[in-house]
């Protein structure tokens, strides 16, 4: 492997790292897919879920059915049960309902139980891609040393001659 080779795999082992460790700082859940048949008391109610730092920083309520009064009576009461808790501590979170707002509660409980437990398995993808590419980049090192090693015995054989 010559030296630019190396030095392209390398860059991108270091890229694919950064990658994975700005995904584990800062990510994003979308429960719209997921939670499509967790339905409120006028359908569904997706949410982004952001996770910083490995701790939920903000739960967003998106396009939804269902009355601003009861959803914000709900999201009053259900959010902050989850906010600041790692993924792990949320996910253990006995969480209470609005009185009043008790289906639009239960609907965004879900999908928050939904959305953590999807970061909980992109967390795990995400840290065993980072172990891989720590990996490749071993392996680029030892393959740039065996080759700077024939290049040298092969400068060495050509001066003898």
């Amino acid at each position: 492997m010559n030296a630019s080779r190396f030095n392209t795999a390398l860059c991108a082992i270091a890229v694919m790292t950064m990658s994975v460790m700005a995904q584990a700082q800062n990510q994003v859940i979308y429960t719209g897919e997921i939670g499509k048949k967790v339905i409120g008391y006028n359908g569904p109610t997706p949410l982004n879920i952001t996770i910083t730092g490995g701790k939920i920083s903000k739960i967003e309520v998106l396009d939804n059915e269902e009355s601003p009064r009861y959803l914000d009576k709900a999201t009053a009461k259900v959010f902050p049960q989850f906010i600041g808790k790692t993924v792990k501590q949320a996910l253990n979170v006995k969480a209470d309902g609005a009185t009043g707002a008790t289906y639009t509660s239960e609907a965004l409980i879900q999908n928050i139980r939904l959305g953590l437990q999807q970061a909980q398995t992109s967390g795990k993808a995400a840290k065993k891609a980072a172990k891989k590419a720590k990996k490749a980049g071993k392996v680029a090192k030892k393959a740039q040393k065996k080759a700077a090693k024939r290049a040298q015995r092969a400068a060495k054989r050509a001066a003898n001659k």
